[in-house]
């Protein structure tokens, strides 16, 4: 079913996002995983058509939050207001009872309102004036943020980037995909002209599937010797937490169920580690997004494979 699915879901949005299957397949991925994804790139490279896209693709209900420096936490999870003429109470609910949330450039917000989400990305669940509410299911956080721009943001903190599954970055089109999008090929609002092609009890459906899927001692030990030696590398200061090692697990097994499969393989692990494994770590010394992804690519090429 996930291969399935996973392969309706690409075609639809590819009619609005052209030449970015491989990145739909890990968002989808980590939706299926029950994770939650971090678009980082520089700005009009798609990174909220593809959220957008996304949302019109899946049913159930889909709500954005335009992260600004003067946004409150109330303004996310929801606030208790006083009804004058009902004399009472009333709880107004915030965008994150919801099944797809887009946080758009959510480096902008202040870390205390950033800090509105650690809850409802971890636990499903808000906590508002003291009463805990469950959030819908399925809930999915797609985030945005441009990684070049400083003034007027505040970098995520290492607790937040830790709730992301996969940071995910969309990358320019190759030259005829550019002519395309640009003669209009892709015209502009096209996700609005996307239907529905699956609807949320599917998304459940598929996530208890990948949560089904097997991964044996082997990958489990291959996983647990990439965070070890994360933990060891010279340029890294903190390597992968176990909570780490146990979303590259669920991401692989998600790739596995996309690829066919109700087991995970070494090769699932190798594919997924980049994306789940890069965000997670603390590097030494000064660092940027290319000398990081370097650094992951090393790890995972020093740590031998396991064979049958």
């Amino acid at each position: 079913m996930v291969k399935e699915l996973t392969e309706k879901i690409t075609e639809n949005i590819s009619k609005a996002v052209r030449g970015k299957d491989k990145q739909i397949k890990l968002v989808c991925a980590a939706m299926f995983a029950g994770g939650h994804v971090l678009l980082e790139d520089v700005p009009g490279t798609g990174k909220t058509l593809l959220a957008r896209s996304l949302a019109k693709s899946v049913g159930g209900d889909f709500r954005r939050i335009q992260f600004t420096p003067d946004l409150l936490p109330s303004d996310v999870t929801g606030i208790n207001f006083f009804n004058a003429k009902a004399q009472e109470f009333v709880l107004r609910k915030g965008p994150v009872f919801t099944n797809i949330l887009l946080a758009d450039e959510i480096n902008r917000a202040t870390p205390r309102t950033q800090s509105a989400l650690l809850e409802c990305m971890e636990e499903h669940q808000t906590t508002i004036d003291g009463d805990t509410m469950k959030l819908e299911t399925p809930f999915f956080v797609i985030a945005t943020q441009n990684p070049t721009e400083i003034q007027g943001t505040y970098p995520l903190p290492e607790a937040q980037l830790d709730r992301f599954m996969i940071r995910l970055a969309l990358g320019y089109p190759d030259r005829e995909e550019e002519i395309a999008v640009i003669g209009g090929a892709a015209s502009y609002g096209a996700e609005e002209k996307l239907s529905s092609v699956c609807a949320k009890d599917e998304i459940i459906e598929a996530q208890n599937e990948v949560n089904a899927c097997k991964a044996n001692e082997a990958v489990c030990g291959y996983i647990a010797d990439i965070a070890v030696v994360t933990r060891k590398h010279a340029s890294v200061k903190l390597g992968l937490s176990t909570r780490g090692a146990a979303a590259l697990k669920r991401m692989s097994c998600a790739l596995a169920a996309i690829d066919g499969r109700d087991y995970a393989m070494p090769q699932d692990v190798k594919e997924a580690a980049p994306y789940v494994i890069s965000h997670r770590l603390i590097y030494k010394g000064y660092s940027h997004n290319g000398a990081n992804e370097d650094t992951v690519r090393q790890i995972i090429e020093s740590v031998p494979v396991p064979t049958e």
